[in-house]
């Protein structure tokens, strides 16, 4: 605090104002408290009015939830930073940003064990029949579950497992399948073979003869032009019966309505789905009442540590990009 007025008195800095763009974990909103160069407003109201009405106040802000688009950002004279809850961005309009010098942070650091598992978690609950052993002995049949024909059980022990998209998560997600004793392929054109043979994995060059040995096909990449429909009936149509597809990178990557056509038809065998294309589903999504589909809602991070780190680091982001300490690897080279 400065004496810089005439009358000797304190000179009031101001602070910087930050918008909390739907709710997150209280252990970052406690570092904001703690610092007084920052004071924050918390927007449930994710409405465009409302956002229209409310972005122009801040200096910055952090994203859970909510689109935000040139028409939002148009009036944003003050905004110098997005700093994201989480590691995609595709609800940004990037163009808009980048000619502004609007510089989009993401949480690097805390966003990849948690998804793994969550793939894991997918995997396992369907190579293991999903509830099926819970049911029967809910349902007071315990005893006949030995006498069950068990065709759509499975081990993993040496199934083949295709990872496209080689960043953070698909290099947590290696580690896991290999404690498995998964043989693990990876599809990722900007990664290296030497990387991915030194993490135990082959990389492959051709997707469309990796998706045909596929037991398992995890989906790890963010969406954009190329990705967007990456997987069609086309590509479902090369995989064994026997595979399952595991999308939790963003709606759109695999096709939705071929993907339903695939499992109706035992193209392939199940799917197990975090994303959708439109988020939360319409009530007529096929998806919602295919028998053959695991389904969550956008939850691959939801773990108490997760949800605490992200917090913690989608705040100090956007502290230490005012005070002009941010760590490069959190800014994304739009």
């Amino acid at each position: 605090m400065g004496f810089d007025s005439p009358l000797g008195l304190p000179k009031i800095l101001s602070m910087y104002n930050i918008g909390i763009i739907d709710k997150i974990n209280p252990k970052g909103l406690e570092i904001l408290e703690k610092n007084s160069k920052f004071k924050y407003e918390i927007i449930t109201d994710l409405s465009k009015n409302n956002l229209l009405k409310k972005l122009p106040e801040f200096d910055g802000i952090t994203l859970r939830r909510g689109i935000i688009t040139s028409e939002l950002l148009s009036n944003c004279k003050k905004l110098k930073v997005i700093s994201r809850h989480g590691v995609g961005y595709d609800n940004v309009d990037t163009n808009f940003i980048k000619k502004n010098n609007i510089k989009l942070l993401v949480t690097s650091s805390s966003t990849s064990r948690s998804p793994a598992e969550h793939i894991m978690y997918l995997i396992l609950s369907i190579y293991k029949g999903v509830n099926m052993f819970d049911t029967i002995v809910r349902s007071g049949n315990f005893a006949k579950a030995i006498n069950l024909k068990i065709d759509e059980n499975f081990e993993l022990y040496k199934k083949n497992i295709l990872i496209i998209g080689f960043g953070r998560i698909g290099r947590e997600l290696i580690k896991k399948c290999l404690g498995f004793d998964l043989n693990v392929s990876v599809y990722d054109p900007a990664v290296n073979a030497n990387e991915i043979n030194s993490l135990g994995g082959t990389k492959v060059s051709k997707l469309t003869d990796s998706l045909k040995e596929a037991d398992i096909l995890s989906l790890t990449i963010p969406k954009n032009s190329k990705t967007h429909n990456l997987i069609t009936l086309k590509e479902m149509k090369l995989m064994k019966k026997s595979s399952i597809i595991i999308n939790i990178s963003r709606g759109g990557i695999v096709n939705e309505k071929d993907l339903n056509f695939a499992l109706d038809n035992k193209i392939i065998f199940y799917a197990g789905i975090d994303v959708f294309e439109k988020e939360p589903p319409e009530e007529n999504n096929p998806l919602l009442s295919n028998k053959r589909v695991l389904l969550s809602p956008h939850a691959a991070t939801f773990t108490k540590e997760c949800l605490e780190s992200m917090s913690i680091e989608t705040v100090t982001n956007i502290i230490d990009f005012f005070e002009k300490k941010i760590d490069k690897s959190k800014i994304v080279n739009l």
